[in-house]
């Protein structure tokens, strides 16, 4: 995808840095799951996307590496998983809730739904797209922390 230079912006905006302008990315152009992000409108700590989850899925258990990550609800009613050191801890999510995913934390995301998808807008704090998987869930100690 190339930098957005639509015709709805400043003008002279087209010729203008990448990073002194707002950019405005329309849902019909984004580049794979990715809407923000250094590639696409000259973002340089912020990657922002839209992800839909299959009914009846679930990703494999992993984390994001030093990257936090905020996640809006949009449809559907995802749950995340984590271990707080003792079970497995399921947070069941709905349309409009917001959740965050600190640095290291393992994690996993289910769509429960046998007939609907689940659909969430992610924001990271870095452009990356990190994940590291991992074989079980644990609970993640920050150093100093024990």
């Amino acid at each position: 995808m190339t930098p957005n230079t639509h015709t709805d912006t400043a003008p002279g905006a087209g010729d203008a840095p990448p990073n002194n302008r707002v950019h405005h990315v329309r849902s019909g152009e984004l580049d794979g799951h990715t809407a923000i992000s250094g590639g696409t409108v000259g973002s340089r700590t912020l990657w922002m996307g839209r992800v839909e989850n299959p009914p009846s899925s679930s990703t494999d258990n992993h984390h994001h590496g030093d990257s936090e990550a905020g996640i809006y609800v949009v449809s559907g009613h995802p749950v995340f998983v984590y271990h707080d050191g003792t079970r497995e801890v399921r947070l069941a999510g709905a349309p409009g809730d917001f959740f965050l995913v600190p640095p290291f934390v393992p994690h996993r995301e289910e769509n429960p739904d046998p007939h609907k998808p689940a659909v969430v807008v992610i924001a990271r704090t870095t452009q990356e797209p990190i994940k590291v998987s991992v074989p079980e869930l644990y609970r993640h100690e920050e150093a100093g922390t024990r």
